[in-house]
């Protein structure tokens, strides 16, 4: 593993999801537009190791007075190249390590695709206000991920 520390990890983007979408109106309509509006960010990792493919998943939750109006999930899919994917493997412990600056790339293409996704279902209603802002994912992913391989 830790000669993919420095090397870049090759990799493509195979395929998005839309995992969860709801709004919940009654909520937002009860609180009031003027009520604080507080963002929940959840970030989850799975693998598929017989595809070599790594999600990541974003989920956002709006709320307002504790309660959720605005709920968005998506996956980013990366189909990593074997060659890659078998540097980072360890064998021995059936885990992979991802190293955190792979890991912060792809949630930054996830956390973009999620953006798009709620603008195009909130576009032409008034939850087209609500906008994922920019994240430092380098404050949240701080260290690799390592994942059991399944």
């Amino acid at each position: 593993m830790d000669k993919k520390k420095d090397q870049q990890i090759n990799f493509r983007l195979e395929r998005v999801t839309t995992e969860q979408f709801s709004i919940d109106e009654e909520v937002y309509d009860e609180a009031g537009s003027k009520s604080k509006i507080n963002l929940n960010v959840r970030f989850n990792y799975a693998l598929n190791s017989e595809s070599k493919i790594v999600s990541v998943f974003t989920g956002f939750k709006f709320e307002m007075n504790g309660v959720s109006f605005l709920i968005i999930e998506a996956g980013g899919h990366f189909l990593i190249k074997e060659e890659d994917w078998n540097d980072m493997l360890s064998p021995e412990n059936n885990k992979i390590t991802l190293p955190k600056g792979f890991v912060q790339h792809m949630a930054m293409i996830t956390v973009g695709t999620t953006r798009g996704i709620l603008h195009a279902k909130t576009d032409g209603t008034e939850f087209n206000r609500f906008l994922i802002p920019t994240i430092n994912l380098t404050e949240i992913i701080r260290k690799d991920v390592v994942l059991e391989v399944n």
